[in-house]
């Protein structure tokens, strides 16, 4: 539905930190090519941000081993009746390259832009409030002022050092959002609590509500099951549980 609000959640620490990266990503592309100085602040922003949530020894394995997963259980459905056999191929096919892209890059994600003289002077600045004023970094401030062709010539130039990460983040996430069709649900007096079979790998919970409702989802949950709770947006410093039933979409993402 166009007039929905959906809520996410993971509900492992590897999906955590695909949506993290999403997000960070997101971001990225969305300033990268804006003109004003404060647009490329927010990429630059962006990119140190993923640089860091990188600098995690075990997130290239994780990667390659989740992609290495989903073409053993997505290679497994070829046979099935009703399965559209060229859109499999071609998924396959693109978890295959993304693998290769991750599996080529050397060393540990992202160490060319932590390794990055001019990006470490920004984030050695950035925990001071204000940190990043023309005056604590005078050759930000001169790349700030370049063109915003010449400034965008760089952005991708970083980054491309972590390009196959974006792919391959972008590439788990559409197929864990599209692994559950949306079924209409009822939280009784605002609240919500479904288990989990044990025998499947459950990777996310996506509750939609009407975006005109007045109210948001909190969710929480682990392998074993989850809830979700609605409060009432009216009162924004103390919402409150809505007391009365919320019907909304639920999509449990399992592969």
């Amino acid at each position: 539905m166009p007039d929905q609000t959906v809520f996410e959640h993971p509900l492992n620490e590897k999906c955590r930190t695909w949506l993290r990266l999403s997000h960070l990503f997101e971001q990225f592309e969305f300033h990268r090519p804006q003109a004003e100085e404060w647009h490329a602040r927010a990429a630059v922003s962006a990119l140190l941000d993923i640089a860091n949530v990188l600098a995690r020894a075990d997130i290239k394995s994780e990667l390659l081993k989740e992609l290495d997963r989903y073409r053993q259980s997505l290679g497994r459905m070829a046979d099935s009746p009703g399965v559209d056999t060229e859109r499999l191929r071609q998924i396959l096919e693109h978890l295959g390259h993304s693998c290769e892209g991750v599996r080529d890059v050397s060393g540990q994600l992202g160490q060319a832009l932590r390794g990055n003289e001019f990006l470490s002077s920004i984030v050695q600045r950035s925990s001071i409030a204000g940190g990043s004023f023309d005056f604590d970094l005078p050759q930000y401030h001169y790349w700030l002022q370049m063109p915003q062709a010449e400034r965008a010539t760089q952005l991708d130039a970083w980054r491309n050092e972590v390009t196959a990460v974006q792919d391959a983040v972008t590439l788990l996430l559409g197929l864990i959002r599209s692994s559950a069709v949306p079924s209409e649900e009822h939280a009784v007096n605002g609240f919500y609590q479904q288990s989990l079979p044990g025998n499947v790998a459950a990777q996310l919970v996506r509750v939609g509500v009407p975006s005109s409702a007045g109210m948001f989802a909190e969710i929480s949950g682990g392998k074993h099951r989850f809830s979700v709770r609605f409060l009432d947006c009216a009162d924004w410093q103390h919402p409150a549980q809505i007391d009365s039933a919320v019907p909304f979409s639920l999509s449990v993402c399992m592969i």
